[in-house]
């Protein structure tokens, strides 16, 4: 098992090392198009390179060009053919409110395990967890007894994206455990609201994966709401009144809490060699109107 994944490893770093050669040359021949079909004149750093290019462009013709793809696809082109399996865990000696946020956050992503983290190290968790074929694992930190972060490394290969966790109310600091009543195990509809721009869409993406797909009649519904990249959690059911479509009833079950993203990485949480995709940096915040998820 172990030389199989570093084989799969191997093979997914150089499919990925491909992927720009790719659309280096895809670029190439979309401009060489445009300028056949403009009347326009060769630019002039492909002039060399026109016949070879010219060639492949008539072989492959309009309809039959190939786009390339990219890793993104690869990470979750697995992801709709079965239903997401989620391994969750803590720092070492978790606090009496960790493992009670924990405990709760289990019951928010359907067919999620929680386990104790002992004295394994993460390499051990990971391993662990792709050989039980979970397709994500979360790490919730804390910091004083207060839970502090949230690491969700989807598996085999990454991503793996890095969020402070603030604001965090459980479900019986919103109401008493009598009116709160038991958490609904449903599949969840979940709604994504502004998240717009490129990163935003790739953290969606994360986030959406986690969650099976529901039934149609399904009552629960959990929302990530962004505003100045930080996004809010709410887990809520509904019913309908008696009064028909505009008589719905709301009721927030909790937890409740605030994520901000600073880092996503191309790799699973062990490997420290793997690339940076996106961090949150300090001079980055120097323009207040400027957003990384959404406006």
């Amino acid at each position: 098992m172990w030389r199989r994944n570093i084989r799969l490893r191997k093979e997914y770093i150089y499919m990925n090392n491909l992927e720009g050669e790719e659309r280096r040359l895809y670029a190439k021949k979309r401009k060489i198009r445009e300028a056949l079909q403009e009347g326009k004149p060769i630019p002039t750093e492909l002039r060399n390179e026109e016949a070879k290019l010219r060639q492949e462009i008539d072989l492959e013709g309009q309809n039959t060009a190939v786009v390339p793809g990219s890793h993104i696809d690869d990470e979750y082109a697995k992801a709709t053919e079965k239903e997401p399996k989620i391994l969750l865990t803590t720092s070492r000696d978790p606090s009496s409110p960790l493992t009670r946020f924990v405990k709760e956050l289990k019951n928010v992503f359907p067919n999620a395990k929680r386990i104790n983290r002992g004295n394994q190290v993460i390499s051990e968790i990971i391993e662990m967890a792709r050989s039980h074929d979970y397709s994500d694992v979360i790490f919730v930190t804390e910091n004083r007894g207060k839970p502090d972060g949230l690491i969700v490394s989807h598996l085999p290969f990454g991503p793996t994206a890095y969020f402070q966790l603030l604001n965090v109310v459980t479900r019986h600091e919103i109401q008493s455990k009598k009116a709160m009543g038991k958490m609904s195990e449903q599949y969840p509809h979940v709604i994504f609201d502004n998240f717009t721009s490129q990163m935003g869409k790739r953290v969606a993406s994360m986030l959406k994966h986690m969650f099976p797909v529901p039934k149609l009649d399904a009552r629960r519904i959990v929302t990530f709401h962004n505003k100045s990249d930080y996004i809010s959690f709410r887990n809520h059911v509904y019913d309908k009144g008696e009064g028909g479509p505009k008589s719905i009833e709301l009721k927030e079950v909790g937890p409740r809490f605030e994520l901000r993203l600073y880092q996503v990485k191309l790799g699973t949480m062990e490997q420290e060699e793997a690339e940076m995709e996106w961090v949150l940096r300090p001079y980055m915040n120097s323009a207040k109107r400027r957003h990384f998820i959404g406006q």
